[in-house]
């Protein structure tokens, strides 16, 4: 049997803590979630002012990132070309999560959803670079 590495409540309150950093610097208003593997929230936070839709998106960002183990702008740009995809059951696939990779495993995913598609990608990047792999 093989051993997997597994995000803890610790490490999603380190990511979150950074992609909120990132959205206050820029004085963006989003919603923020973090999941594990199998696409189940970790952890969620709604900034004050951010859409009331973004906390339904950024969910559904997050598990898309984490069971497909691809940024969802690599699903957005799929969908561009095969239309089908949009059919998915993975989950929003729509710019804006990034999958979690820790040790070579993806052991989750951070959705981010409340502003441009590409500056959501852009605070959920903020969040991986709080995690250190193993050298």
């Amino acid at each position: 049997m093989r051993t997997k590495p597994c995000l803890t409540q610790a490490d999603a309150r380190q990511m979150m803590a950074a992609c909120i950093a990132e959205a206050e610097k820029n004085e963006w208003e989003v919603t923020i979630a973090i999941c594990d593997d199998a696409g189940v929230l970790i952890s969620l936070e709604r900034m004050d002012g951010a859409p009331a839709i973004s906390a339904a998106v950024a969910p559904d960002k997050a598990k898309a990132s984490a069971l497909t183990k691809q940024p969802t702008k690599f699903w957005e740009d799929r969908v561009r070309e095969r239309p089908a995809f949009a059919n998915f059951p993975a989950g929003s696939l729509i710019q804006g999560a990034v999958p979690v990779i820790y040790d070579g495993e993806c052991v989750g995913g951070i959705g981010v959803s409340g502003v441009q598609s590409s500056q959501d990608e852009q605070i959920a990047r903020a969040g991986l670079t709080v995690l250190k792999g193993p050298a």
